[in-house]
């Protein structure tokens, strides 16, 4: 289905809101546009649903995309970029640039969205479905991650680097879990259904699908440009992949 478009495709990158309890003073920056005071965390993963890379300690009303540039700042030549050649997958939030493949923006995109309705119709539509099937690696990772670790989910107020580290602490189980190749209920079923998400009932779907076109209209208005090279290389496989049906 994707080869071979996507065969140099190492991972995915996206960020996910854990509600945190925070100091009065810091609840206008935590506060997320749900109303809800959250940490922003940016993670990698790679296809075996294991998390390579991760950013806590963010607050939540903090772009994606401002944390992966200070991600990059931060972590320098010790950020994990693809090798030349290789490629994550990002949301719509991020810009199209060398390593990172975006999907067109202004395009309907989330893979949930064509299953319940129409067809993709047209190159871009066609390049967005098959590349949110692949990004939805990221959000399997995040929702057996939530689903696994209630604490993510009622995080008690413990100082907030204490909480920041509950946040990489609970990702370090997620991949000893995976990694042990224990008997898992939750990474069972989403090796069985490669499109089933923990916990995501209807009103998380409408909310991930409120997230992203919130964060698509940030993007518009951030100051990271798209890459020629890597538009063109995002047009040839959708032409491929268009050319296919």
């Amino acid at each position: 289905m994707f080869a071979p478009f996507f065969d140099n495709c190492i991972g995915a990158i996206d960020g996910t809101h854990i509600e945190v309890v925070v100091p009065k003073t810091d609840l206008i920056t935590h506060m997320n546009r749900k109303s809800t005071t959250t940490q922003n965390v940016l993670a990698i993963c790679d296809f075996d649903l294991r998390f390579t890379f991760i950013v806590t300690g963010w607050h939540g009303s903090v772009h994606d995309m401002r944390v992966f540039k200070a991600a990059l700042d931060q972590f320098g030549s010790h950020f994990p970029h693809p090798p030349q050649g290789k490629f994550y997958v990002v949301d719509s939030g991020f810009s199209n640039q060398p390593g990172y493949l975006a999907p067109y923006k202004g395009t309907k995109y989330h893979f949930q969205e064509y299953n319940q309705g129409p067809s993709p119709r047209g190159k871009k539509q066609t390049f967005n479905h098959r590349h949110s099937q692949i990004r939805n690696a990221i959000e399997r990772c995040f929702g057996v991650l939530k689903n696994k670790w209630r604490i993510l989910l009622h995080m008690p107020s413990y100082p907030p680097p204490k909480q920041s580290k509950i946040i990489s602490s609970c990702m370090a189980l997620h991949n000893f879990i995976r990694e042990s190749k224990l008997e898992d209920r939750d990474f069972g079923e989403c090796d069985d259904d490669e499109e089933f998400i923990p916990m995501m009932d209807e009103p998380t779907r409408l909310r991930c699908r409120l997230q992203r076109r919130s964060r698509a209209t940030q993007s518009q208005g951030q100051n990271w440009r798209d890459d020629h090279n890597m538009n063109v290389f995002r047009d040839w496989i959708a032409e491929g992949l268009h050319s296919r049906q």
